[in-house]
């Protein structure tokens, strides 16, 4: 039966990392969301917001908006040439031209917003993994409990 103890020990002492290793990440996920909202609220974007909004305060700091204006500088970006190939029409990128300047300065944007759209999706991805590794530590821990409790009545 101490086999048995042992391995009761083992299996809610994995549980119990199993539930400190899902808080982190759940703990993580939610201070690097609010920093990337803080972020994105400084830089006061209102592309793709309306009036309301924008008369309210209101700014691109949640993903669904990030996708939403970064798809709207998309299409500007497109209208100015399709492609960087197209745009350069065989030549160099030249700063000083300002049909240059102004697609690399939708380009940086557009490649802002998506990546907001890309942390937001893996920080609640990592919320995900530590909310089931909670579930899974806390199945853990009342296993091991409950074979112990067996274990102590059948001796």
């Amino acid at each position: 039966m101490n086999i048995v103890r042992n391995l009761t020990i083992v299996v809610m002492c994995i549980g119990l990392v199993s539930i400190i290793v899902g808080s982190v990440y759940i703990a993580q996920s939610v201070e690097k969301s609010n920093w990337m909202k803080n972020a994105m609220r400084q830089e006061k974007v209102v592309v793709g917001l309306t009036e309301d909004q924008v008369k309210r305060g209101d700014v691109v700091d949640t993903p669904e908006k990030a996708q939403a204006a970064a798809d709207i500088i998309r299409g500007h970006r497109r209208a100015i040439a399709p492609t960087y190939q197209d745009l350069l029409g065989g030549g160099k990128y030249d700063p000083t031209n300002p049909k240059h300047l102004n697609y690399a300065q939708a380009l940086n944007m557009e490649n802002y917003l998506y990546f907001a759209v890309l942390g937001f999706g893996v920080t609640t991805e990592i919320m995900g993994t530590g909310v089931f590794m909670i579930i899974v530590g806390i199945a853990l821990c009342g296993a091991g409990f409950a074979i112990y409790q067996l274990s102590r009545s059948v001796s």
